[in-house]
């Protein structure tokens, strides 16, 4: 009679238990110290702007006050009112409206057709012609200056709106901006849009500048914020008080009126006003086109 033997294997050993670290629950100290200095950097760049902000809205003995008065009481809304009645804030802003508008487009248009033109065609020195072009960025514009504005005298473009126009319809730094986006987009695309028979203004126009938005939109709040915050090229070119901009005619409001710090506190946050609109909303492209430098895929 045969027996049967039962073999009993051995349960598998359990797996050792992964030790749980405090750095994988939650973050270091080196990280929350990073956060913190960030935010009171933050801080402490906001800190002007909110008592510039705050300062408009009082009364003009209390600007300067000691402690400072951080809620104002009472709020002067007047002040806003006032400015507006005692300048001529809307010519101002038409005017710097104009020029910012009107050279963010122009360089947004140049420089991207000719990042185009540096990037995705080859022709005879094209290297060595960027590099020149893209030098003139180390050049200051004072060194140059007095001839540009003789030139533009004998053009008869002296004390128009036209020749800040003119000045600046072509920039290096939009032209180095937009060719290492476009650098990056693959020559494939380029290649199959030549045989489907697109012109190189139809690449460019149906393939990289709609691929091209981030870096359009960095190109647009710098240009445009440079433009709109210029005093020293409209000092020059605009000497007609209907043409000023609006950082001449503040200026010339706080000669007049130097006394009145509430209002010109209320005429300073008007001209910041745009500037803060316009990158908040163009914020995430901005951000988009500075972090990245092209296609992943």
């Amino acid at each position: 009679m045969s027996t049967t033997t039962e073999v009993r294997r051995p349960a598998p050993a359990a797996a050792p238990a992964v030790p749980v670290t405090p750095s994988r629950t939650r973050p270091g100290a080196g990280r929350v110290l990073a956060h913190v200095a960030l935010v009171v950097a933050a801080a402490a760049v906001l800190l002007p702007f909110v008592w510039m902000v705050i300062s408009s809205l009082k009364e003009n003995n209390d600007v300067f006050t000691v402690p400072i008065q951080w809620v104002p009481d009472p709020v002067v809304w007047q002040n806003y009112v006032e400015i507006w009645q005692r300048s001529d804030m809307a010519t101002w802003i038409k005017n710097t409206l104009i020029l910012s508008v009107g050279v963010t487009f122009l360089q947004v248009l140049t420089g991207s057709f000719a990042a185009y033109g540096f990037s995705k065609t080859r022709f005879p020195g094209r290297d060595a012609l960027f590099l020149l072009y893209v030098a003139t960025i180390a050049v200051p514009w004072q060194a140059y200056m007095i001839p540009q504005f003789v030139m533009l005298s004998k053009m008869g473009l002296s004390n128009t709106l036209w020749a800040m126009l003119a000045l600046q319809t072509f920039g290096a730094f939009g032209v180095f901006l937009m060719k290492q986006f476009y650098e990056t987009v693959p020559e494939e695309l380029s290649e199959a849009a030549r045989i489907d028979g697109l012109s190189e203004y139809g690449i460019w126009r149906r393939i990289m500048v709609p691929l091209s938005v981030p870096a359009i939109a960095s190109l647009v709040l710098i240009t445009f914020t440079n433009t709109w915050n210029d005093y020293l090229g409209p000092l020059i070119y605009l000497r007609s008080p209907e043409l000023w901009t609006l950082q001449i005619g503040l200026k010339t409001f706080i000669g007049q009126y130097n006394a009145d710090y509430a209002l010109i506190m209320a005429g300073s946050v008007i001209s910041v006003l745009p500037i803060a609109i316009v990158f908040l909303l163009g914020q995430r492209y901005f951000i988009e086109g500075i972090a990245t430098s092209g296609l992943k895929g």
